[in-house]
């Protein structure tokens, strides 16, 4: 099992920025590609970025790519996404999400079997 735990959520104005962290424990956190994904009131949980295990590669949605960096720290245990200039509809639960890494990078939900509780991300306009 792979505990994962969110942090860094928050209120914070349009053009700002804010850093999210997930802690994993449990099992050898270096053998797992992590991932962000996310939840608008009344809509679909969507990607946003993923991670290799070794932290050497990574996968952006499209729409987010230059304000959203997907980072890991293995020695810690603990993968980032740095978000910037924040926008009203980037509003919605962050959720962190872990999977073993022999099956690579993927954007799809399924793929992911351990996931945190989520951190809410609100972005006032």
């Amino acid at each position: 099992q792979v505990q994962v735990v969110e942090s860094g959520g928050g209120l914070v104005e349009t053009g700002g920025s804010l850093r999210l962290s997930c802690t994993a424990s449990g099992r050898t956190f270096s053998n797992y590609a992590m991932a962000w994904f996310r939840q608008a009131p009344g809509k679909e949980r969507e990607f946003v970025a993923c991670i290799t295990a070794s932290g050497t590669s990574a996968y952006y949605t499209d729409s987010l790519k230059g304000r959203f960096t997907i980072s890991r720290d293995n020695a810690k245990n603990t993968v980032y996404l740095q978000m910037n200039s924040l926008k009203p509809e980037d509003t919605a639960v962050y959720y962190c999400a872990a999977r073993s890494d022999s099956g690579g990078l993927s954007v799809v939900r399924s793929h992911y079997g351990y996931w945190g509780q989520g951190t809410q991300v609100t972005v006032s306009s």
